[in-house]
C-alpha cells in the first residue's frame, strides 16, 4: 500500500465545498490512481475519523493561454468523502 500523505494532497476549500462541510461531507485533491477503498483507509489514518461513503471524480484538464503561449492545465482527481454521524468532525482551521 502507498503512503496515506502520498494518497491525500490537500483539501478543495471553496464555498461549495465550504458548504458540504454542515452535511459532514469533505472534498479532497486526490492522487489520480488512487481508488476508493485507498482514498478512504488513508483518510481513516490521517484524521483517525470513520468514512461512510467516498465519490471520486476526475477533474479533466483545461486549454489556458499567456499571449500566444498555449498550454494545459493538469487534469487531477477529486474525492468527496462523508463520515459517518458517529466519526469527530474534521477541522481544517485548527492551526489558523
Amino acid at each position: 500500500m502507498k503512503n496515506a500523505r502520498d494518497i491525500i494532497k490537500r483539501p478543495v476549500i471553496t464555498e461549495r465545498s465550504t458548504d458540504m462541510m454542515e452535511e459532514n461531507k469533505f472534498v479532497f485533491e486526490v492522487e489520480l490512481k488512487a481508488n476508493k477503498t485507498e482514498i478512504k483507509a488513508a483518510l481513516e489514518e490521517i484524521f483517525g475519523v470513520t468514512v461512510a461513503k467516498v465519490n471520486t471524480l476526475r477533474v479533466p484538464s483545461k486549454q489556458k493561454r499567456v499571449g500566444r503561449h498555449v498550454g494545459r492545465t493538469s487534469e487531477w482527481k477529486k474525492a468527496i468523502v462523508t463520515l459517518s454521524p458517529d466519526s469527530k468532525p474534521l477541522n481544517f482551521f485548527e492551526g489558523a
